[in-house]
């Protein structure tokens, strides 16, 4: 039944890949700057213009994480977000992990597994200046598809809303919330549990092509396994060389003895 899931799966993500992408390739494209939603733990609330595609990836991505005795480091590659302007309003997502390396280590014993992510699909819908200027509204749901294998993929799929707002404080300061709740996958990867969380950002634009990010996130996490609230805090850096193109770096620090230890990333973010 899982496999079949998978592949079940897989073959959504390619259809509405093929579907949605020939539809808006060659549409004109608008004169709306560029919005990526990486870097940070946060989500913007504009949207892609009707007819422009953004490919958004993960070069890397390592997490630590220590509880007592156990280590896990794990580490994504090639994570990657397809957006696709439909509307003025609304784009379509599409998102799939291809790799990810988990390596548990307790006292001399070590545990190491290679496997791909669970995939997502989901809208975003603005309902204030999508171009994210001013006050900026969006809802985004989005559900998750079981394409993958623990430790990496869930093991069942998921669903979420995200609510994201952004409001600029003055030419170079913008104020951040995404509230976001999740029928989150259980531990055991079989069924859904309620999750929640917020977070709160400020950006400082320090030139025309440089963004600061500092963010805070407080996520609670209803497992049956043992309810859990994590603390996390985060800082990036968003470069744009071009119009079409932004690089990216940031690390995230966990606040107290729930959240990982640490995770450093870097990314690319191209529209198309």
């Amino acid at each position: 039944m899982a496999c079949d899931l998978r592949k079940a799966g897989a073959t959504l993500v390619l259809f509405a890949m093929a579907l949605l992408v020939p539809a808006v390739a060659h549409a004109d494209d608008q004169d709306r700057d560029y919005c990526p939603a990486r870097p940070g733990l946060g989500t913007p609330a504009c949207t892609m213009a009707p007819g422009q595609v953004s490919v958004e990836t993960s070069l890397g991505d390592w997490t630590l994480d220590k509880q007592g005795s156990y280590r896990t480091d794990t580490v994504l590659i090639g994570d990657t977000s397809l957006r696709i302007g439909l509307t003025d309003t609304i784009e379509a997502q599409v998102g799939w992990t291809p790799l990810g390396i988990v390596r548990e280590r307790v006292g001399g014993t070590a545990y190491r597994a290679t496997r791909t992510g669970d995939a997502t699909l989901g809208l975003k819908a603005n309902l204030r200046n999508p171009d994210g200027s001013g006050l900026s509204v969006a809802v985004q749901p989005f559900v998750t598809l079981p394409v993958g294998r623990a430790p990496i993929g869930a093991g069942d799929w998921g669903a979420g809303l995200i609510v994201p707002v952004t409001y600029d404080l003055s030419k170079t300061v913008n104020l951040e919330l995404t509230p976001e709740v999740d029928a989150a996958v259980d531990q055991d990867g079989r069924g859904r549990h309620l999750a929640y969380s917020g977070v709160i950002g400020v950006g400082i634009a320090l030139d025309d092509r440089l963004t600061f990010t500092l963010e805070d996130q407080l996520v609670r996490d209803e497992d049956p396994s043992g309810a859990t609230t994590q603390d996390l805090a985060s800082a990036s850096l968003a470069w744009m060389p071009r119009k079409t193109v932004q690089l990216d770096i940031g690390a995230v620090a966990g606040l107290d003895r729930n959240a990982p230890d640490i995770e450093l990333y870097a990314g690319i973010a191209r529209r198309f």
